[in-house]
């Protein structure tokens, strides 16, 4: 056991199954994307074309529209994610009764898979029979006659909420860890100052948990970034294409147009951008522990 080369052996299923299912398909589709390849004229891959996808990209409004869609979902949802979950956290960051019984379920919102979320909130804002959509049509009776997945703007955020629905309290979870590492006599010294709750919290809480919120807003970016189960099951990218995330832009181009030259271009820029919120937020975690 104490022999090197034994440990690399026993890494080789590993990294056999790594480069099967993670490393072969990102060198495919990064290969591909410089290749012209429509499956509905030729089942395999055509000549190779340059940076003509990328160009393509980059000229295509569509592909502008699906990156503003993803950043506009993306800043509603971390902004409402990170917002709630440290309101829930303060809420529940005395040791009550209460508290305690509410912590331990927290995680089962996040449990819930997001295509159930998405089907489930997609029936109850169905105009005049879904749940939602009365209780909102009785406490705001203007609103009677929208229909809330037809409107461009309603339907993007409602399609926020049920992922906010699902990490708001988890980050809630990780605030209160940072809350528990806070020292009492910090607040204590602050009260005999005369400090008041809300100066208590905004000189002392919030600048103490400006690393874990960092944190939390780029992980949180990061998953919204890839989006595509609540496009999927809720809008399938409408009203129009006020929906249609960047990550259900590609799906469509492959899978409903087959152009999966193009297609390949657009996931390497997804992957891309994914790959420097990666980065930024190893950076930031990292930085943090030393």
């Amino acid at each position: 056991m104490q022999k090197t080369y034994f440990r690399y052996v026993l890494l080789v299923p590993a990294l056999l199954i790594l480069a099967a299912t993670t490393i072969y398909p990102i060198a495919f589709a990064f290969v591909l994307s410089f290749r012209e390849w429509k499956i509905a004229k030729s089942p395999t891959p055509g000549p190779f074309i340059g940076f003509e996808n990328y160009q393509r990209a980059f000229s295509d409004a569509n592909f502008w529209n699906a990156l503003k869609v993803t950043s506009m979902y993306t800043v509603m949802g971390v902004g409402l994610a990170v917002g709630l979950g440290l309101a829930i956290a303060l809420l529940l960051q005395k040791p009550t009764r209460a508290s305690r019984i509410v912590k331990p379920l927290l995680i089962f919102p996040f449990a819930v898979s997001l295509a159930l979320k998405g089907y489930s909130f997609r029936f109850m804002l169905v105009p005049e029979f879904g749940v939602l959509d009365r209780i909102l049509d009785t406490l705001f009776p203007f609103v009677a006659e929208l229909n809330w997945l037809a409107h461009p703007f309603w339907a993007l955020f409602w399609m926020s909420v049920p992922e906010v629905w699902g990490w708001a309290p988890l980050i809630a979870l990780m605030f209160l860890g940072a809350l528990g590492s806070i020292s009492p006599e910090i607040f204590e010294a602050a009260k005999v100052d005369g400090a008041t709750n809300f100066e208590l919290f905004w000189h002392i809480t919030l600048p103490l948990l400006r690393p874990i919120i960092v944190i939390v807003t780029l992980l949180k970016s990061i998953f919204s970034l890839r989006m595509f189960d609540l496009v999927r099951t809720m809008t399938a990218g409408g009203p129009g294409r006020a929906t249609e995330t960047l990550n259900y832009y590609i799906y469509t181009v492959g899978f409903n147009f087959f152009d999966m030259g193009y297609a390949s271009s657009l996931a390497v820029i997804l992957a891309v951008l994914l790959s420097l919120f990666a980065l930024l937020y190893s950076r930031v975690l990292l930085g943090g522990e030393k």
